[in-house]
């Protein structure tokens, strides 16, 4: 395994729980933005119907998805214009 490799992996770490935290209230957000309630649904709620929960969580994935992959190509992008080698 490439030393950048290795040394890359504490960043990705940070940078991963950062991207968490953005996800979440990017979420928040976008659930408030399509009218629904301040909370969105867990799978378990007796009193959502299944579209709802299914909207819900297939949003929360693609916005997840979306933020880490953002997240973690920034992270790499500057690592190699600081040091000159991709991390991956």
């Amino acid at each position: 395994m490439k030393a950048s490799k290795i040394a890359y992996k504490p960043v990705g770490l940070a940078l991963g729980a950062v991207s968490g935290m953005l996800a979440g209230a990017a979420f928040k957000q976008a659930w408030k933005v399509l009218g629904r309630d301040k909370d969105a649904p867990d799978a378990t709620d007796e009193d959502r119907t299944w579209s709802e929960v299914l909207l819900a969580a297939t949003l929360q994935g693609a916005i997840f998805a979306g933020v880490k992959a953002a997240v973690d190509r920034a992270g790499a992008a500057t690592t190699r214009s600081l040091t000159g080698t991709w991390p991956g």
